[in-house]
């Protein structure tokens, strides 16, 4: 069965036919209230728990043929679907429904001298298109996301999770038109060619907005094609840097933390900066629990100084490991003299995702906050923190370190627009 829905999609219909046929639902959408909104996202949840067993068959295959071909361990990490993964997918899409509508509410409003009435109202964008790899929880993140937002989805998985990603879509696409809303509102394509993904992305006129959430291939070829605007959910190259005046028992939790919860995910630490002030207290410690939990560590000179007995044990970093995310029990460390020079290489490595400062100084954390420039900025927290869910939005399309239109987890509202909505009682402009 799944086979036959992973190649549904083209099959049946070609990639500018799935298209339109979201863009005749995304008008249906607009006008749903939230209450059928709601009982749709309650009936695709249900539906996840009801048809695990299908889901779950359907990723085997997939794992099987990552393991095949090779994968490494964190897009193998990034593909795999269990029973709690799954409930936990349907938990995100019932906390969805939850939520507060964004579409219809008042961004603000006033009254001109002449009597006019004016009101910022938010608006679902249309069509978002998602482009992503490996991860077919974003399957149904980004649908559920979608749908209560206003939006028709058209969802563009890779080949790695073709049978995953066309299994949830037909299991969420079903259900909610069961409930009522709009068919087309939620459809996926093969997930095949580039060929394929030049066609999305220049559905000018069709799609309104197109999400990529993967590696940097992906983005440049988006970046040589796209017609249609694009909004990056970027990849993470995070940091945490320990300040002369850290807690070392929470830098030590907090750097561990960043780094070993969950390696293969964007908001994971690539690189430890130490200030040298306490690096020859911290760093011994530190990189001796890192190292119990797996992880090769990759040092600057000065850091291997005063590690003590792993000194010998450490490779060297080189300039691509500070511009590396490495998705792996990997991890960059190096010692700076200042909050300053730990700013400077945040700015200049990382890649406006997440970092973190470990600090007992309010003027060092002031620093770093104003300094650092990225969508989400920790004072004595770990990098891992950032995600839509966790932080009571619901879910996540994606975290974007872009400026224009959002930044941060890209959830409800950030997948509205708005409109100007003028009242009034027969003025004429003079």
């Amino acid at each position: 069965m799944t086979d036959t829905l992973a190649g549904m999609a083209t099959t049946a219909q070609s990639v500018a036919e799935v298209c339109s046929a979201a863009r005749h639902a995304a008008l249906g959408l607009a006008r749903l209230d939230t209450g059928a909104k709601n009982r749709a996202l309650l009936a695709m949840a249900d539906a996840l728990e009801r048809r695990t067993d299908e889901i779950l068959e359907a990723n085997a295959r997939d794992m099987e043929a990552g393991e095949a071909a090779e994968l490494d361990a964190g897009l193998l990490d990034r593909l795999e679907l269990n029973a709690p993964r799954l409930a936990a997918m349907a938990a995100d899409v019932r906390s969805i429904a939850d939520l507060p509508d964004p579409v219809g509410e008042t961004v603000e409003g006033w009254t001109l001298p002449n009597g006019l009435d004016i009101r910022r109202v938010r608006v679902p964008l249309g069509v978002v298109a998602v482009v992503y790899e490996a991860r077919p929880n974003v399957t149904i993140d980004c649908s559920a996301l979608c749908l209560k937002s206003g939006n028709a989805i058209v969802l563009r998985g890779s080949s790695t999770a073709a049978r995953s990603n066309a299994v949830l879509a037909q299991v969420a696409g079903s259900a909610v038109a069961e409930a009522g809303v709009p068919e087309g509102a939620i459809s996926i394509v093969s997930g095949g060619d580039r060929d394929e993904l030049r066609e999305i992305a220049t559905q000018d006129g069709v799609v309104d907005l197109i999400i990529p959430r993967g590696g940097e291939g992906l983005k440049a070829a988006l970046k040589e094609h796209a017609t249609v605007p694009v909004m990056y959910a970027a990849a993470g190259n995070c940091h945490v840097f320990v300040d002369a005046s850290a807690d070392l028992d929470d830098a030590v939790a907090i750097t561990v933390n960043a780094k070993v919860q969950r390696p293969s995910v964007c908001n994971a630490a690539e690189t430890l900066l130490v200030h040298a002030d306490v690096a020859s207290a911290f760093v011994p410690r530190a990189l001796g629990e890192l190292r119990e939990k797996g992880v090769e560590l990759r040092v600057d000179g000065r850091t291997r100084a005063v590690a003590g007995a792993l000194a010998d044990s450490l490779a060297d970093a080189g300039e691509e490991d500070w511009e590396t995310e490495y998705h792996a029990l990997i991890l960059a460390v190096k010692v700076v003299d200042s909050a300053e020079e730990a700013i400077n290489h945040v700015n200049r490595y990382g890649s406006g995702h997440s970092e973190a400062i470990v600090t007992g100084s309010r003027e060092s954390a002031r620093e770093f906050t104003e300094g650092v420039d990225a969508a989400c900025v920790y004072v004595n927290a770990s990098t891992r923190f950032t995600d839509g869910a966790v932080f009571g939005m619901g879910a996540e399309i994606g975290n974007s370190t872009q400026k224009l239109h959002a930044r941060g987890p890209i959830a409800l509202r950030e997948l509205t627009t708005y409109k100007f909505v003028i009242e009034g009682s027969g003025q004429v402009r003079e």
